[in-house]
């Protein structure tokens, strides 16, 4: 899938191109709109002797159609959030993109119709089992797939493997929340900046053992070396906001 992503980037500046126009990757190109997201939509699958494909998220049961392997799989996600921000959105520009507002997440949570959630599962359809799936909405395109969709899965896996309960969905609009409201259903934001994202990562022992350590490391110096450049940057917006008062 990984391979996908990367061939249909190509795929699609190389269109552009040929048509006069740019296409860009970028997860906040514009001001005061909505970003570029890469929403991930994610669901396991297991294989019976007849070959049938079973979807593993499914319970017909459960009040969200979700079975404990997606239950889990969530909470692992949602509990590794933070550490895995900076491989998701990996860009400074990416947390011009993660703010409120904008449709995109901010806060650890999960949902089935909130679209302020970091994770949401689409309503279930009748006869529709195979595609109850999670989508998660922090990843922006771009992101490396590669490295994203390694601590995605980690991190769900891990979840499964060491049952993590699922808390309660988070249906209000989170934006519009009290701080305490918030606070009381203990929902924690993710990094506000590429610097807290790396801080995060680089004290996760989960994101260390998933990439290994010379990925880690090498993912870590690069990430700092670019916010260093980024903030030396004097930017012609800076120039023009405060040259007038010197």
């Amino acid at each position: 899938m990984a391979d996908n992503v990367v061939t249909c980037r190509y795929v699609i500046k190389e269109i552009a191109q040929q048509n006069g126009v740019y296409a860009t990757f970028m997860p906040k190109p514009l001001f005061g709109v909505n970003g570029s997201g890469m929403h991930v939509h994610q669901s396991l699958f297991s294989i019976d002797r007849s070959s049938y494909k079973k979807n593993a998220f499914f319970d017909k049961k459960d009040k969200h159609h979700l079975s404990k392997i997606a239950k889990r799989f969530i909470a692992g996600q949602l509990k590794h959030a933070r550490e895995i921000c900076s491989l998701t959105a990996q860009w400074v520009n990416s947390y011009k993109r993660l703010v409120a507002g904008y449709e995109a997440p901010v806060y650890a949570s999960w949902a089935q119709r909130n679209r302020t959630a970091l994770i949401r599962v689409p309503l279930y359809r009748p006869g529709n089992e195979k595609a109850t799936r999670a989508e998660l909405r922090c990843p922006d395109p771009a992101c490396n797939p590669y490295l994203a969709f390694s601590v995605m899965l980690a991190a769900g896996l891990e979840g499964i493997e060491k049952k993590y309960t699922l808390p309660a969905p988070v249906e209000p609009n989170i934006y519009h929340m009290a701080m305490e409201e918030r606070e009381r259903r203990g929902l924690t934001s993710l990094p506000g900046n590429l610097f807290e994202a790396i801080l995060e990562t680089e004290k996760s022992e989960f994101v260390k053992e998933t990439l290994g350590e010379h990925i880690f490391n090498r993912f870590l110096f690069n990430k700092k070396k670019e916010w260093e450049e980024y903030r030396i940057q004097i930017t012609q917006h800076e120039i023009k906001k405060y040259l007038p008062l010197l």
